[in-house]
């Protein structure tokens, strides 16, 4: 089991990877979320102000 974690001498390497693919998909998760709260908010404020002006 040891030497699975130690990936042959290089761990460091492949769980430096690992690490950074995991950040970049939470991060790209968190932007994608973001981004439709605020296309929402959007879409909300206009569909308010159309129906301010009937």
């Amino acid at each position: 089991m040891a030497e699975f974690f130690a990936m042959g001498g290089y761990a460091f390497f492949v769980w430096m990877s690992l690490g950074i693919t995991a950040v970049v998909l939470v991060a790209n998760l968190a932007w994608a979320s973001m981004s439709h709260r605020k296309h929402l908010q959007r879409i909300s404020r206009r569909v308010r102000r159309e129906n301010l002006k009937t």
